[in-house]
């Protein structure tokens, strides 16, 4: 089966249709949730809110974990048909995530202040900056990834980390990307998880900023991976927990229709540009009386 990354650049490749498709897949959104949970622990983040970064964010399937987390979150992705961008398809606006969502390239770079946030994650994204759509040397892997690490690390506090889920071709690749972050200013390595099994097996780069994580005054060690059986209880209870919990909530979000949510969700869409939002009245959020 062929990879993604060679078939078409993201922004083709993640259309109309195979954004609709990969959101709807129950499989990727599992997969998605499990990832996510996995790079929130080796972001090792201090107890309460923080402010992070998605990094292909495609239509939110991460951000509902750090929604639920209690992050507040900005999104990036390059495909518009992910982001609701798209004038035929709105997949990230129909999910309703709360977080900021860019549509951007970052082989670009970003232009975010410095120390803007607290971490950063990134989920099945890293190998698609490693293929060149052009022959100019400004579109080469080297530079894209050379942006991309630089102005990340810039746009990160000092302490925190980034930690990146991808899909390396080969171990050439994975040189050439930690090679890269370090002389970006990083520090930190690559963690594997389930390093014996073909299919669990899941790599993960984890990068520091600066030498200690803020309150704890020491040098970040670099975490461990996984072993042992791929579906342990560790991961299975959590996300059978964490699904329970989201099933709880959702039924929740839906009793909730009082007028303070409604203004709430339509201001949300005025301001990511969504048309044929109702104007407010003083019948917004009212109940009807029944019909008899």
């Amino acid at each position: 089966m062929s990879r993604p990354e060679f078939e078409a650049p993201p922004e083709i490749y993640y259309g109309d249709e195979e954004a609709k498709k990969y959101t709807s897949n129950t499989r990727n959104q599992a997969i998605q949730a499990q990832m996510t949970d996995r790079a929130l622990e080796l972001l090792d983040l201090p107890p309460g809110p923080a402010m992070l970064l998605d990094i292909g964010c495609g239509s939110g399937l991460s951000g509902e974990i750090l929604d639920e987390e209690g992050h507040v979150w900005v999104g990036v992705d390059i495909a518009p048909s992910m982001l609701g961008k798209s004038s035929k398809t709105k997949v990230a606006l129909e999910r309703e995530v709360e977080g900021d969502l860019f549509l951007h390239d970052i082989g670009q770079g970003f232009g975010f202040r410095p120390g803007s946030f607290d971490g950063a994650i990134s989920i099945s994204v890293l190998q698609w900056l490693c293929n060149a759509d052009t022959t100019s040397p400004t579109s080469s892997p080297y530079a894209r990834l050379t942006r991309f690490f630089t102005t990340l690390h810039a746009s990160l506090t000092n302490g925190s980390r980034a930690v990146f889920q991808f899909y390396p071709q080969n171990d050439d690749q994975i040189q050439l990307i930690m090679g890269v972050a370090l002389k970006a200013g990083f520090t930190g390595g690559l963690v594997v998880d389930y390093p014996n099994s073909k299919k669990a097996k899941k790599y993960f780069l984890c990068l520091f900023v600066g030498g200690s994580a803020p309150g704890k005054g020491r040098q970040q060690p670099l975490p461990q991976g996984l072993t042992g059986e791929p579906e342990g209880v560790q991961y299975e209870k959590r996300r059978t927990e964490n699904s329970n919990e989201r099933g709880r909530k959702d039924k929740k979000r839906k009793n909730i229709k009082d007028k303070e949510w409604i203004l709430k969700k339509k201001d949300l869409y005025r301001r990511r540009g969504k048309e044929d939002v109702p104007r407010d009245s003083k019948y917004t959020g009212r109940r009807r009386k029944p019909i008899f």
